[in-house]
């Protein structure tokens, strides 16, 4: 072995063990050649389950999946040149949604770049301020093992911060690429560095004092967003008891699948606030909330229309979830904790008419939805959802794609004993890249369903490969309205004229021949009967399943309409009779 290839060696392999050491398990690998000796050294380490993703873009959102499913960091390798900038939608994802990504790129030795070389771009901080740290790793040398496997420590570190995200480490190698095997010995000879961490807490005073605070308020409401979190369901409960007020809770937040006996959980808001006059009724003057922004659009007016009331925000990550600038207060302090040390201090509080009226509104809707869908006989993607929920089995996974259908979920995704996992790319709400993060998770989350719009489908299609590479096992309902469904409700849809060449974008595609291309099932359901048995058969199929719902666009906007005019209707004459 030469003096190259033993530095190479040496000084890699010493890396990938502070990975390891540091609780990183499984790792994404795009081929190509300059991430050679990294790939090989990876791929012989007993510890490391390495997920080959071919096209670049999709093995940045495999592995976002993968990190999102475990809450653990999550390696991603690549090549040099143009296969590091197809990594940087997922690492903008994981940046805004906070998910551990620790992204190794090789690169060209130094006397390459900026000179021509084939495949050279400049990737010094090439992810920008989207990184949670980034560093330009040392040339291999023999004399820099413990530098290596400091620096991967560190790297897993700085990802699995308070405000978790993904990092950027840098690798210049020098040929020849090519690592010694025979055997390759990853020591552990010296004790692993411990790092020790902790959460953001308050003080006893100041919790004492928030307690006093908020037992002045009786019309107040949580507002759970996007949280994942072990405990928070079952401690931001226990304060919504204490303090008597209800919890409008997001899809995301984990909440519309826990054990609720005094009903305080409020999933149907997004349809109660679309009423002007409904939402003067429900003007509150205490507004807590937990998590990243919600998704319905309503409920955030709604809270900006309130901005005199006291808006209390609690964020363990101590960030700044304020895109509409009316915080009295942000408490950086772990939310469980909150929860918890503050419930303790507060009398649990009898009914008051302010939950009651909550409660009502949130059963009338609920009732009035119900109704409309028992009258919906044509295909239409809010009963798609509708079904979709009532048929799913227990203990599913459910990952959900932007724009229409994670709408339509908070609309008619509602509270469930069977203990559902409602997961989405929420960060910067992109429709790229659903199909293959979704893909990541069902690598450990399973049985899992992905609900997905057709044009989001198609832009991430390269994603049905893991499926047949890895015999991952995941059941995708496919809303086909044919274009963009979403630029019906907004204000494009009143400008007819190139409206659908430039916002309804219809594709035309039969994506039968994609799913089969993949070895995957499909099946294009043509009534509700076929649409629940297509679910309910899923269940017992291994492998890639596609079940299409078509639908039409004009058809869907329609019925939404309706349904909520009914719902407000109700609502408010249930309204007047309290006002009486």
């Amino acid at each position: 072995m030469n003096q190259h290839q033993e530095a190479l060696t040496q000084y890699l392999a010493a890396f990938i063990v502070g990975l390891v050491q540091s609780g990183v398990r499984d790792v994404v690998i795009s081929p190509g050649s300059r991430s050679t000796p990294l790939a090989l050294l990876m791929a012989e380490h007993p510890d490391l389950q390495v997920y080959i993703e071919v096209d670049e873009r999709s093995a940045g959102f495999f592995a976002l999946g993968l990190a999102k499913a475990t809450a653990s960091p999550v390696a991603l390798l690549c090549t040099s040149g143009t296969a590091s900038a197809n990594y940087f939608p997922a690492v903008v994802e994981a940046d805004l949604s906070r998910i551990p990504l620790i992204v190794l790129t090789a690169d060209r030795p130094h006397e390459l770049r900026d000179v021509g070389a084939p495949q050279a771009i400049n990737q010094l901080h090439l992810y920008g301020h989207h990184v949670r740290w980034f560093s330009e790793m040392a040339l291999p040398d023999s004399g820099q093992t413990i530098y290596a496997k400091t620096t991967a420590r560190r790297a897993v570190k700085e990802a699995m911060a308070l405000k978790k995200g993904p990092v950027h480490l840098n690798f210049p190698l020098r040929e020849p690429l090519i690592p010694n095997l025979n055997p390759v010995l990853f020591t552990n000879e010296e004790e692993p560095l411990t790092i020790e961490s902790g959460h953001l807490s308050l003080s006893l005073d100041a919790i004492e004092r928030l307690a006093d605070q908020l037992k002045s308020f009786e019309k107040g409401i949580i507002v759970c967003g996007p949280i994942d979190q072990q405990n928070f369901p079952s401690a931001v409960l226990q304060l919504a008891e204490r303090l008597g007020f209800p919890i409008l809770a997001d899809p995301l937040s984990q909440l519309r699948s826990v054990e609720d006996p005094n009903g305080h959980v409020i999933d149907s808001y997004d349809a109660i606030l679309k009423s002007s006059d409904t939402v003067e009724y429900l003007e509150p003057d205490i507004v807590i909330r937990f998590g990243a922004m919600p998704v319905s659009k309503p409920l955030t007016l709604f809270m900006k229309k309130y901005n005199k009331a006291k808006h209390i925000i609690i964020d363990g990550g101590a960030g700044w979830r304020d895109p509409s600038q009316i915080a009295s207060q942000m408490i950086y302090c772990d939310e469980v904790e909150f929860c918890e040390k503050v419930s303790i201090l507060l009398e649990k509080r009898s009914m008051t008419s302010w939950l009651s009226i909550w409660k009502k509104i949130d059963q009338i809707a609920k009732e009035t939805i119900s109704n409309y869908m028992l009258l919906e006989d044509d295909l239409e993607e809010g009963k798609a959802v509708y079904e979709f929920s009532k048929c799913l089995p227990a203990k599913s996974t459910v990952f959900v794609g932007n724009s229409m259908p994670i709408r339509d979920v908070d609309t008619f995704f509602h509270k469930t004993d069977k203990n559902i996992h409602i997961m989405a790319n929420r960060g910067a709400n992109g429709i790229d890249g659903v199909v293959s993060t979704a893909m990541g998770v069902s690598v450990h989350k399973r049985p899992l369903f992905l609900v997905i719009g057709d044009l989001s489908f198609f832009h991430d299609m390269n994603g049905l490969l893991a499926a047949k590479l890895h015999k991952l096992n995941i059941t995708i309902i496919l809303l086909n309205n044919d274009g963009g469904g979403i630029f019906s409700y907004l204000p494009q849809a009143a400008e007819p004229k190139h409206f659908e060449i430039l916002f309804g974008t219809p594709t035309g595609l039969d994506f039968e021949h994609a799913v089969r291309m993949y070895n995957g099932k499909y099946t294009k359901i043509s009534d509700w009967d076929q649409y629940k048995l297509a679910i309910s058969n899923a269940t017992n199929h291994e492998g890639l399943n596609v079940i299409e719902v078509p639908t039409d666009r004009m058809q869907n906007l329609t019925s939404h309409q309706e349904m909520w005019k009914s719902i407000s209707r109700e609502i408010n004459g249930y309204l007047q009779g309290v006002k009486k």
